[in-house]
């Protein structure tokens, strides 16, 4: 099995996007593999990760995807690798909110059995540093502290201090970094800025973070306490597989009113039918649209798609033959004026749309569709306007699909992710797409022809039967055209 480290932190902001992103491209740099992860549904960290590694950074949510495919999901984007870096969210111990440790760093590292560094922001303590780290190598028996990463250190009088109040705690120090302005990355209103949005500033910024993780870390004791992981047993996930288990994960795709199982596909071919050709579906990328999962691609391809990236920003037509669009998150606010003044693309989008054609937009996707943007027109698939709030709506939900949809049938469970500081303002008559239940009941998003939109993110993993439902959709609408 590969040898695997889980970065994780006492709290946000201790700098914990860093240090992973540093061990990640030293490691690289050092002739090793290296598979990137992140815990939790976080999509612009993976997108630094894969910078550092030249590999996609995969997600590990045991919310969404359930926690029974954390291992297997794991296994499948690290098969053939020397090493895994696994990013942790928020604190350690901090998961779901009132779902106890559930999706918390701390329940990813014993899933999969990952001894744990600590990346500890030393900055405005000396011996409290002993205190802080025991506790939180005591407070769960089954997580594993293997060491201390102390950031943000001022002097080498505050290092000998750190060190010094750390020898009785029994965890080692495997690294001390200086506060260092070169390997900041940006923030912004939803978190730093993606790497699409800048690429030059962004292959300096890892390259300087790999530079201050090499002097400042063990990488060989690092190393090493990543080889200690004992094995995981199961299999890697595998996308066609998952396609034949469509109830596997956090998510139900069956109605609530039980509905038999699907017979197993026989190859891709059989999963969208008898066809001389797969379907064709767009997924929107470039600066403007950057959250993605790897496994949603994977998912489509396995279920027989044709699966062609096309950048709203700059391409005028979707690609050639498309009998699908899906449409994910990103930052369409920050683009608006470009992709407004792509006129020719978002007619193109709306007439496709009103042709019946499968589309599938989340959140960024949402507000593209929309009839404006704070004011700036869009798409106007939907009858809504959408505009920027100073509130952020934030936070895991479990959701159940009111409508029939191109997604999931009325009556289907799935978990999702709201993340995003707009609102819509949706016409009379609009047809939602989920029922959420939490922080309070409400209804939320589109279901309009083919198109689903909504503010909910989703993981397909979690939910495969969505990919497969897709497609199919794709498939039908294509034999018609």
């Amino acid at each position: 099995m590969v040898a695997r480290l889980v970065v994780a932190a006492p709290a946000s902001g201790s700098g914990k996007t860093t240090v992973a992103t540093g061990l990640m491209a030293a490691f690289t740099a050092a002739g090793l593999t290296v598979s990137p992860h992140k815990v939790g549904p976080d999509y612009i960290d993976p997108g630094y990760h894969a910078l550092a590694t030249g590999r996609p950074g995969r997600n590990l949510d045991a919310y969404m995807c359930g926690t029974e495919l954390i291992a297997p999901l794991f296994a499948h984007g690290a098969r053939g690798c020397d090493l895994a870096v696994v990013e942790g969210v928020m604190g350690l111990y901090d998961g779901a909110a009132g779902a106890g440790e559930l999706a918390s760093t701390a329940q990813v590292a014993k899933l999969l059995r990952a001894p744990v560094v600590l990346v500890v922001d030393a900055s405005s303590q000396s011996r409290s540093v002993a205190a802080l780290v025991h506790g939180f190598a005591s407070w769960d028996p089954e997580v594993r502290i293997g060491g201390v990463i102390l950031n943000k250190v001022a002097t080498d009088r505050h290092e000998a201090l750190l060190r010094d109040a750390l020898e009785e705690s029994g965890v080692p120090v495997l690294g001390v970094l200086r506060r260092a302005p070169a390997v900041a990355t940006p923030s912004r209103h939803l978190g730093l800025v993606p790497v699409a949005e800048r690429r030059t500033d962004a292959v300096d910024a890892v390259a300087a973070q790999a530079e201050q993780i090499r002097a400042g870390c063990d990488l060989r004791a690092l190393l090493a306490l990543a080889r200690s992981a004992p094995p995981l047993a199961g299999d890697p996930w595998d996308p066609g597989a998952a396609l034949d288990s469509p109830g596997a994960g956090a998510a139900d795709q069956r109605p609530l009113g039980a509905r038999e199982r699907p017979p197993a596909g026989t190859g891709d071919r059989a999963r969208v039918g008898a066809r001389d050709r797969r379907p064709v579906v767009a997924v929107a990328g470039g600066a403007a649209f950057t959250f993605s999962y790897a496994e949603h691609a994977e998912l489509l391809t396995a279920a027989g798609a044709e699966v062609v990236a096309f950048d709203p920003l700059r391409d005028e037509e979707l690609p050639h033959g498309t009998a699908g669009l899906v449409i994910g998150g990103g930052f369409p606010e920050v683009y608006a004026p470009e992709l407004s003044a792509n006129s020719r693309l978002r007619k193109t989008v709306a007439e496709f749309a009103r042709s019946g054609a499968p589309v599938a937009a989340e959140c960024a996707g949402l507000l593209y569709l929309a009839r404006s943007l704070d004011g700036t027109p869009m798409c106007g698939v939907l009858d809504a306007d959408a505009r920027m709030t100073e509130r952020l709506t934030l936070g895991y939900r479990d959701a159940v699909a009111v409508s029939d949809g191109v997604l999931a049938p009325a009556g289907t469970r799935m978990r999702g992710h709201e993340f995003h500081r707009t609102v819509t303002e949706p016409g009379a008559g609009a047809t939602p797409a989920w029922g959420l239940r939490q922080p309070e009941p409400r209804v939320e998003g589109f279901v309009q022809g083919g198109v689903h939109a909504s503010y909910v993110h989703t993981h397909w993993a979690g939910a495969p039967g969505a990919a497969r439902r897709f497609t199919e959709g794709c498939a039908a609408w294509d034999a018609r055209a």
